[in-house]
C-alpha cells in the first residue's frame, strides 16, 4: 500500500510539474477592490485547487462530526430505553410473585366464601 501511496503522489505531482511548465502566463487576480496581486496560471489555479480540497475536507469532517453526535444520541436513547425495559421486566417478575403468594389466600377465600353461603342456603331453607 505504501508503494502505491508513493506512486501516486509522484504522479500528481508530475502532472502538477508539467502543468506548471504549460501556463507559466502572468495573470492578474483581484481580490477586492484595490487588493490585486499577479502570478503565474499555474500557481493561482493551484491555490484555488487547494482551497477547494481544504473547503471539501472541512465540510467532510463537518458531516462526520454531526453523524457521529446523532449517533451518539441514539445510543444514548437506545441505552435509556433498554433500561426502562429492565425495570419493567422486574416490575412483571415482582407482580408474578406478589400474585402467587396472594393465590392461596384468594382461594382460601373463595372456599371460605362457598361454605357460607352453603351455610346461608341451610339457614334459609330451615
Amino acid at each position: 500500500m505504501r508503494i502505491f501511496n508513493f506512486v501516486l503522489l509522484f504522479l500528481i505531482c508530475l502532472v502538477l510539474v508539467i502543468f506548471s511548465i504549460e501556463n507559466a502566463e502572468i495573470t492578474t487576480v483581484q481580490i477586492i477592490q484595490g487588493v490585486e496581486f499577479q502570478a503565474p496560471l499555474s500557481v493561482e489555479l493551484i491555490i484555488a485547487m487547494g482551497l477547494g480540497a481544504m473547503l471539501s475536507l472541512i465540510f467532510s469532517l463537518w458531516s462526520r462530526m454531526q453523524r457521529m453526535l446523532l449517533l451518539r444520541e441514539k445510543n444514548r436513547q437506545v441505552r435509556q430505553k433498554e433500561r426502562r425495559i429492565e425495570e419493567l421486566e422486574q416490575n412483571i417478575e415482582r407482580y408474578k410473585g406478589e400474585q402467587e403468594e396472594k393465590l392461596p389466600l384468594l382461594l382460601e377465600g373463595k372456599s371460605l366464601n362457598k361454605a357460607g353461603e352453603s351455610m346461608e342456603m341451610q339457614k334459609e331453607k330451615t
